[in-house]
This record gives C-alpha cells, structure tokens and sequence, in this order.
C-alpha cells in the first residue's frame, strides 16, 4: 500500500511540474512575441544615380539584400530610392554602401568603378547626372 501511494504521489509531482513549464514557456512566447511587434521600421529616401529598369533591378537588389531592410523601391524618373529598414540590425551608410559596390553613386558614396565598369552599356550613366537629394 505503501509503494501504491508513493508512486502515486510521484506521478502528481512529475504532472504538477511539467504543467508549470508548459505555463512558463507560454509566458516567455508571448513576451518575446510583443517585443518583436515593437520594433520601429525606419524610413529613408534618398538619390541613386541610373538610367533604366536594369538598373532599378540591381539597385533595389543590392539595398534589399542587407540584413534589416525590409523593403526598397527605386524611382527610376526621380532617380531617388525609398528604403525602408530596421535601426537596429542595419544604418543609412551601410545601406549607400551596399548600392554603391554595385556600381551606381549614390548622393553619399560614389560608386565602385569596377563594378561600374561592369554594368551593361545601358546601365552606365553619366557621373555628372543631377542626383535626387530633396527626398522627392
């Protein structure tokens, strides 16, 4: 009788403690989930030398591909970009960098003239193009 009831209240005690993981594990969730519905998005516009749609193309692309950015649109007749990002995993300079090593200036950083040199004819403005500094 005595081994009946010690086994039963091993059982309640092992029952008891993993419900109360379950429950702090719901808790740690929830937490996490609200932080991340906090974080602010940055907005940012700003010029980007080019001529076309394949530059907008590779433009967008080399803004796009760094962590924390969540959206980037070239205008291709404002010759501006819109970029949209998260402050905490990136910044503006990493964000110009980034467009300028794919060859296109950018009204912070001139591009990399290699890869300049290796943009199809098209694609290969004019250095001395009026860039988009207004945000416009």
């Amino acid at each position: 009788m005595k081994k009946v009831i010690l086994s039963l209240a091993v059982i309640a005690a092992i029952g008891f403690t993993s419900c109360k993981k379950t429950m702090k594990k719901g808790t740690v969730a929830s937490k996490v989930a609200t932080v991340s519905n906090e974080i602010q998005m940055t907005e940012l516009s700003f010029g980007v030398r080019g001529n076309c749609g394949m530059c907008k193309k590779t433009i967008e692309k080399a803004a796009n591909k760094i962590n924390g950015v969540a959206n980037a649109t070239w205008d291709v007749d404002k010759k501006k970009i819109d970029v949209v990002f998260d402050a905490t995993q990136t910044n503006e300079m990493a964000i110009h960098n980034a467009i300028a090593a794919s060859g296109y200036d950018t009204d912070k950083v001139a591009s990399d003239l290699n890869a300049y040199n290796n943009l199809p004819m098209c694609c290969q403005y004019d250095h001395d193009m009026v860039i988009n500094n207004s945000g416009e």
